[in-house]
């Protein structure tokens, strides 16, 4: 049994086969007329103005020159870009000045089936369902900002009761106390440069005072 998803991809496969036949008709019906879906490589010429399938859609094209590697060089008149044309199979047909490019594209398009099995697929759609009102989403919670290292290296100073510390001393209490975590390789490094950083940065106002060669109190600002 098939689902209404695969009866409505089979109908438009069968819609897609009879346009294609419709063209195929037209196409030898036209022969080199103008508008014609089918051209021949002698009656490309360079400077004409064409009809080119680009990029799965149907626009004017210049010819500007053979292309040394087969195809023609050419400018897409919608856009200004320059293509190229592979074969005189992409183009669709002369346009002519007289013409509105609007309706030479118009032409040069397949026809649509307007034939029996396009009305009984038509029947076929399903109406569209109505939509469901979507629930409102559930607000998520907030995450819990985790201490940086800094942070951690203040509340490790603060119960500091030897005096100043190195950065790997103050690393190892914050990691044995769970302040916080890495998998760096050289964390005491990074520690001793964002200290080092803050205290360049912030002067007075700073957290840290080096009291000598590596090793760091709380300055004045961070014990109030």
């Amino acid at each position: 049994m098939l689902t209404l998803k695969q009866r409505q991809e089979r109908a438009a496969r069968r819609v897609a086969r009879i346009a294609a036949k419709h063209m195929a008709i037209r196409s030898a019906a036209l022969g080199t007329q103008e508008g014609s879906t089918v051209m021949k490589k002698n009656e490309v010429k360079v400077g004409g103005t064409y009809l080119a399938k680009v990029s799965d859609k149907v626009v004017p094209v210049r010819i500007d020159g053979e292309n040394p590697h087969g195809g023609w060089d050419a400018t897409n008149e919608a856009t200004g870009k320059r293509v190229r044309i592979k074969s005189a199979q992409r183009l669709r047909g002369t346009v002519h000045k007289s013409r509105p490019l609007a309706v030479a594209a118009k032409e040069a398009a397949p026809a649509a089936d307007v034939g029996p099995t396009a009305a009984k697929t038509a029947e076929a759609k399903p109406e569209a369902k109505a939509e469901r009102p979507k629930a409102p989403k559930a607000k998520k919670k907030a995450r819990e900002k985790k201490p940086g290292c800094l942070d951690a290296a203040v509340e490790v100073l603060k119960n500091a009761a030897g005096g100043p510390l190195g950065a790997k001393e103050m690393v190892e209490r914050m990691l044995a106390k769970g302040l916080w975590k890495t998998n760096g390789r050289t964390p005491q490094a990074t520690l001793y440069a964002a200290i080092i950083r803050e205290i360049a940065a912030k002067g007075k106002d700073a957290r840290f005072h080096k009291t000598g060669r590596g090793r760091f109190e709380l300055s004045a600002a961070a014990r109030k």
